[in-house]
């Protein structure tokens, strides 16, 4: 019986559905019972895997491309990586911000930006080519058609009637909103965003199907609740609060994740987020 269908977000495509599922239980459970006192149990959760969707095929070396910043493509590639570095920034005294970027060529401008998030508490643990391969990642999604169905098929093949929470992070956070509006059909759901990008204007916000409108983009017709989880130090979703895009329905929850603070991990481990879920579980039982 699947109540909880977990979907993950970027950089994951060297795992599976079973190894990551394991990394992300222990996680979920002990958020669980440290917001609630109640356990859930793994035959209970189940992993919209889509890694492999992303998975070079046919490279030398480990398994990724050799890129660098000469191969970062103008427009989203660039754009999402400068917003990273201008969050992380923002966020940490030891990452130096941006002068002028317009003035600079993309190149130079695209390797200041990876020589800057080096310095920072979360992309410190990341090569260059990975930081560049997950840009590439949500260009891909959002401009491969078949990526971007391909990946929403995942999490709509896990989705049962039993299902009563679905739970995001990061990228997968987009895949569950266009997902959920794309099944007006599915049973009543309830959703947990963790370090969710999906406010963010032009990048990712304005490319949503179906399209915002006015400003305001629409609700997920299946949802009936939803809980939007976000550590202030996560550089990946540097607008913290949705429900100003997504509206008032969504309950905006603030964590601290320490200095991994996208890991979805401490997202998991939190106290909020237990008791966000423990309770969205209980509502969506009665």
């Amino acid at each position: 019986m699947t109540r909880i269908v977990l979907v993950h977000g970027i950089a994951q495509q060297f795992k599976g559905p079973d190894s990551l599922l394991a990394d992300w239980y222990p996680a979920l459970s002990d958020g669980i019972t440290l917001g609630s006192g109640e356990r859930i149990a793994s035959h209970q959760v189940s992993m919209a895997f889509y890694g492999d969707l992303f998975r070079p095929s046919g490279h030398r070396g480990i398994g990724i491309p050799d890129l660098d910043a000469s191969d970062v493509r103008d427009g989203l590639e660039r754009d999402l990586l400068l917003e990273w570095w201008q969050a992380a920034a923002a966020q940490e005294d030891r990452v130096p911000g941006p002068d002028a970027p317009a003035r600079l060529r993309t190149p130079a401008l695209v390797q200041r930006a990876l020589n800057a998030l080096s310095h920072s508490s979360f992309f410190a643990g990341l090569s260059e080519r990975m930081l560049i391969f997950s840009a590439r990642q949500v260009r891909m999604y959002f401009t491969q058609p078949e990526i971007r169905l391909g990946v929403q098929r995942r999490l709509a093949e896990k989705v049962t009637s039993e299902t009563r929470l679905i739970v995001a992070h990061s990228l997968g956070t987009i895949v569950a909103y266009e997902a959920l509006c794309a099944h007006p059909q599915w049973n009543d759901l309830a959703l947990v965003t963790l370090g969710s990008p999906l406010a963010i204007r032009n990048l990712v916000f304005d490319r949503l199907v179906p399209p915002p409108a006015d400003g305001h983009a629409r609700w997920p017709a299946p949802v009936t609740r939803w809980a939007n989880i976000a550590d202030k130090g996560d550089a990946v979703c540097p607008v913290k609060e949705l429900a100003p895009r997504f509206g008032p329905r969504v309950r905006d929850i603030s964590v601290h994740n320490g200095t991994k603070a996208h890991d979805v991990r401490p997202y998991l481990t939190a106290r909020d987020t237990g008791q966000a879920i423990a309770g969205l579980l209980k509502t969506g039982d009665g």
